[in-house]
């Protein structure tokens, strides 16, 4: 029995860790990356570049699933972007999901999302579109993370959460509960939130304070 193909859009170091995830999972076929026209004929873990952003109209009549593949640390501008463009034009994006990742089935995940390994999303969670729940992380009873989100690798989303759009979340960091994160916020890596952050900009430190 043939399974489904994928086409993953960004060749850099993101786009590794996610072929591990789908690879892992074994229900897509990955037929090929979409990256800078230097790029093509080249290849990740095996698996060949085939096409510029340019192509992107073209593809989604061959092919039905995508999957963004783009990392988000400091900007997600150009991954919210191609979502978006290709979105429009009709493409599909199933949430993956690391076998080795606990998802309770009283989670809802939108469409576009990549829960990597080892990652724990717990009871009455909303996961919005587009999102990254990285390696390790752990997402709490009830939160809210809405579209175009980074959790990276080991932070922490305690219970009745509400992370806004665009927010990028850096590694071990720790959400207390019940805190609401604005959009287009940067929390810093080994931070600890424990108050309401109601203006957007880039925060760090324990307890984080924004950055000057």
């Amino acid at each position: 029995m043939s399974i489904e193909k994928i086409i993953l859009v960004g060749g850099g170091g993101h786009c590794k860790s996610v072929i591990d995830v789908i690879e892992s999972e074994g229900k897509y076929e990955i037929a090929g990356i979409i990256d800078v026209k230097e790029k093509i004929g080249s290849d990740i873990l095996g698996y060949k570049i085939i096409a510029t952003d340019d192509q992107l109209s073209d593809l989604v009549k061959q092919f039905r699933n995508f999957h963004i593949t783009l990392g988000h640390i400091k900007s997600n501008a150009v991954r919210v972007k191609l979502f978006n463009d290709l979105k429009s034009k009709g493409a599909h994006f199933p949430v993956i999901k690391s076998p080795t990742a606990h998802v309770s089935k009283h989670t809802d995940c939108g469409q576009g999302t990549i829960i990597m390994h080892y990652a724990v999303v717990n009871a009455g969670t909303v996961i919005g579109e587009n999102c990254i729940i990285n390696s390790r992380a752990l997402i709490e009873h009830d939160a809210v993370i809405a579209n175009h989100v980074h959790i990276s690798t080991g932070a922490i989303i305690n219970g009745d959460c509400r992370v806004c759009q665009n927010v990028f979340v850096g590694s071990g960091s720790v959400i207390s509960n019940c805190i609401c994160i604005i959009d287009d916020c940067i929390i810093g890596a080994g931070s600890v939130v424990i108050k309401d952050i109601l203006k957007a900009g880039t925060y760090v430190g324990n307890p984080v304070s924004i950055k000057k």
